[in-house]
């Protein structure tokens, strides 16, 4: 038998092995508090501005997803301006292409990734390296010569800065060759993002972006598939085994594939990382199946739970909940089907259906309350006019924006701080009948035309 010493939490083992893991029971309000807590969002906006907090909720996240679309924000700025005060994109724009302590790679799709694990990424490069060479590499070799050339002997490239070539088949669209190319070699490693101009990516070579000697690394291909299967479950902080496909993008397959049967599958990957303590597993109220915490969110998960008091200072439990903007794809949002079962919150984003399809509408954000997901809204940044403009807000079924008293306060903390997000002194709301109540208690506490108060 285990010698272990259990609480109604947690559990601590002198050894472990697979079958000796008891799972951590916690109930719905439990995880939700975890959940907020862990994402730095209890409450939003509580690390001070600088680059200090971007690494911060970096490291606490482990990966960002880079989507450059800019309609009230790009992904990974919505991310971080929900979790630090005064948040402007500069902050990580250096932090990428200044002093490169975070850079760019594909793991769930194109994500921002700390510098110091590069290593532990190189599986992408080198899968990619792998494919490229017998086929783009291969098939466009002159082109890959030239435009190496050039970058050697002249320095970072951008695809505008060469004479397009006639388009070929690129992933989802036809793409100009020079584009198409650039991105190979980014993909394979031989070069990498010296800055972005806008969306205009600006290549160089890799070896002269990142130190010589973090780049001979070479981690075993175990250990990077561990990585990089871990990063899920450092960047949600509650998965389960199984989900939606994206959620797994670029990690080991559920299923063993007879074309690498030495490839291990992600369930013997999550067992290694169980037995090895890198993860625990959670038995959560009305969710099926096992969840899993990373083995540096056990404190945080006994504090959710009400074993042990909140730790002071950063992650306390706030005296009135307040309001954060979610990034459609914010690690706290990945799992639709927890979202549901946890939050009763159902969320599409609908960036990429038909407008006729739609529900809610093109940009629209989760709105999280405290713990709660209460609602959605589609806020526009309009920097021309100098404008946040609030396409519309849709409430939950069981949610009333005007019984709770402390909410118009914390709704109009968060459209302030969006506005000076983006940069602009105005807030716009709806005027629809169904929106007036509150809208009207918004621009009380606003100041003349919803200018911004300084």
């Amino acid at each position: 038998m285990p010698d272990y010493i259990a609480t109604p939490v947690v559990v601590h083992w002198a050894f472990r092995t697979i079958r000796d893991v008891i799972p951590i029971d916690l109930d719905r309000a439990a995880a939700r508090r975890f959940l907020a807590a862990r994402h730095l969002l209890a409450p939003p906006r509580s690390l001070p501005a600088g680059a200090a907090s971007v690494m911060a909720v970096v490291d606490r996240l482990g990966s960002l997803q880079f989507d450059p679309l800019e309609v009230a924000g790009r992904n990974h700025d919505l991310v971080l301006a929900a979790r630090i005060a005064g948040y402007r994109r500069e902050a990580i724009d250096d932090l990428l292409y200044g002093s490169r302590l975070l850079y760019e790679t594909y793991n769930k799709g194109l994500s921002i990734v700390p510098t110091r694990e590069l290593p532990l990424y190189r599986i992408t490069w080198d899968q990619n390296r792998a494919e490229h060479d017998g086929g783009t590499f291969d098939e466009h070799a002159p082109l890959v010569e030239e435009l190496l050339d050039r970058i050697r002997r002249d320095g970072p490239l951008a695809a505008t800065d060469v004479e397009p070539r006639a388009a070929i088949d690129w992933y989802w669209r036809p793409t100009n060759q020079v584009r198409a190319i650039l991105e190979a070699l980014a993909e394979a490693g031989i070069l990498a993002l010296a800055r972005r101009d806008g969306n205009r990516r600006v290549y160089d070579l890799t070896e002269r972006l990142f130190p010589a000697d973090l780049l001979a690394k070479r981690p075993p291909l175990h250990e990077q598939r561990r990585h990089k299967l871990l990063s899920r479950f450092r960047a949600h902080g509650l998965l389960g085994r199984s989900g939606s496909a994206e959620l797994w993008l670029g990690t080991v397959a559920a299923r063993r594939s007879a074309a690498d049967p030495d490839r291990p599958t992600r369930g013997e990957l999550i067992d290694e990382l169980v037995e090895d303590g890198a993860l625990h597993p959670v038995a959560v109220e009305g969710v099926r199946g096992p969840r899993y915490v990373v083995d540096a969110d056990l404190a945080l998960l006994e504090s959710a739970a009400g074993v042990r008091p909140a730790p002071r200072g950063r992650g306390a439990e706030p005296a009135l909940p307040a309001v954060a903007f979610l990034a459609p794809l914010d690690p706290l949002v990945w799992d639709r089907d927890l979202l549901r079962r946890l939050y009763d919150f159902d969320y599409v984003w609908e960036v990429y259906v038909p407008e006729a399809k739609r529900r809610w509408g093109y940009y629209v954000l989760p709105l999280l309350y405290g713990d709660r997901l209460v609602g959605r809204i589609e806020p526009r940044i309009d920097r021309r006019a100098g404008i946040l403009r609030v396409l519309d807000v849709w409430w939950e079924a069981a949610f009333d924006p005007l019984v709770e008293p402390a909410f118009a306060d914390a709704l109009t903390d968060a459209l302030v701080a969006h506005a000076r997000f983006g940069g602009v002194t105005r807030i716009a709301l709806p005027r629809t009948a169904r929106h007036r109540g509150l809208a009207d208690g918004i621009r009380a506490r606003l100041g003349p035309r919803g200018t911004i108060r300084a």
